[in-house]
């Protein structure tokens, strides 16, 4: 994880729970005491919004950058000017949470001239192969050709998150690691990491690609399913 480059851009499709292993992963980066950011930039999907979590984000040393308009619910496209700063320091590890279609992705445009250093940005393309859209090879890398298009960077890496909520088995997860490493052999691309609920965690065969990242269900209260 902390050999990934400086600025984290992840995307994923609606439902492939991006913004979880998002959450999951900048709180990781924030243990090594250093500078750590995240910065909320879905402008589509108004739900399990990483800004949500901003007071145990902050407990835990990192910043949180939202709109500019204050407000946990206020749902309009505006991004703040204070993105800027963790882009422009390289001490900060900044992971950017952004929309998973093209037209959220298009908002990367804003800052392309942050990401002109292919050695300063890694994006991670979250992958739920129970999500109708990326149920086959054919499809995720349709979806990666489109996010780039739109964004005009590269894919530099994929994530298995293959989940039903609770209820995901075992199987679920290998399933979802099938399609992913046939996607990389396909693409040429790494799977960098396996996001996995924590009960299954140990339960996954040693010899996985990627890295195994236990996650907690922070954007999921627990009343929900």
């Amino acid at each position: 994880m902390h050999k990934d480059k400086r600025i984290r851009i992840i995307t994923g499709h609606y439902g492939s729970g991006k913004t979880e292993f998002a959450v999951n992963y900048v709180l990781e980066l924030a243990k090594s005491g250093g500078k750590v950011a995240i910065a909320d930039l879905d402008i589509v999907n108004p739900y399990f919004r990483s800004r949500e979590k901003t007071e145990l984000l902050e407990e835990k040393g990192v910043r949180v950058i939202a709109s500019s308009l204050k407000g946990i619910n206020t749902d309009v496209p505006a991004l703040s000017a204070a993105i800027n700063a963790p882009l422009e320091d390289k001490l900060y590890d900044l992971v950017l949470d952004v929309g998973g279609d093209p037209v959220g992705a298009r908002v990367l445009g804003r800052y392309y001239n942050f990401f002109s250093d292919k050695d300063d940005y890694d994006m991670f393309l979250v992958v739920n192969a129970n999500r109708p859209e990326t149920q086959t090879v054919e499809a995720v890398i349709s979806f990666i050709k489109s996010i780039e298009h739109a964004s005009r960077l590269k894919i530099t890496g994929l994530i298995n998150n293959t989940h039903l909520l609770k209820s995901t088995t075992l199987e679920d997860v290998m399933r979802g690691q099938k399609l992913v490493e046939e996607v990389a052999e396909t693409t040429g691309l790494e799977v960098k990491y396996v996001s996995v609920i924590e009960s299954l965690a140990d339960k996954l065969p040693s010899d996985i690609q990627g890295e195994i990242i236990p996650i907690k269900m922070y954007m999921r209260e627990e009343w929900m399913s």
